[in-house]
């Protein structure tokens, strides 16, 4: 296991059930593994600690490859290790607290409630190491 923080590793950010089942790999470059650092340490880290919590990510890093496999954005930040997934299982409100605690105490670029038509629910965030974090925040999902 390669440590990225004390809760966090390299392994769980680069992890994807869509890659091990079409044999991808998912090996983040350097400046990839750099803004996942950043992303760890400036956001997932410090989110961990507050919460008390372990936090499931369900998207990391992806390859370009990978991202078009899952039907992600051309542009996403996913690739270029600026982006993760935080998967909320069954307690919305523990969903909204993470969302709100990130919005109201980090420097992120990007920040979206999400969820699919399957009922599962994720946050979004992302976060640029060159500190030009726009703080785009989509919460008109929380409503729901």
């Amino acid at each position: 296991m390669t440590t990225i923080s004390k809760h966090f590793t390299l392994e769980e950010l680069t992890d994807s059930a869509t890659a091990r089942q079409l044999g991808y790999k998912n090996v983040p470059g350097v400046q990839e593994l750099c803004n996942l650092c950043a992303l760890v340490h400036n956001i997932l880290e410090p989110l961990r600690k507050e919460m008390g919590l372990p936090l499931k990510i369900s998207s990391g890093y992806r390859s370009e490859r990978l991202n078009k496999a899952v039907g992600g954005v051309s542009n996403s930040q996913h690739m270029k290790g600026e982006a993760a997934d935080i998967n909320i299982e069954g307690d919305l409100g523990y969903g909204k607290r993470i969302f709100t605690w990130i919005k109201n105490h980090c420097q992120y670029d990007q920040l979206i409630w999400e969820h699919n038509n399957k009922g599962t629910y994720w946050v979004h965030v992302s976060y640029k190491s060159d500190g030009k974090n726009r703080r785009q925040c989509i919460d008109n999902l929380l409503k729901r």
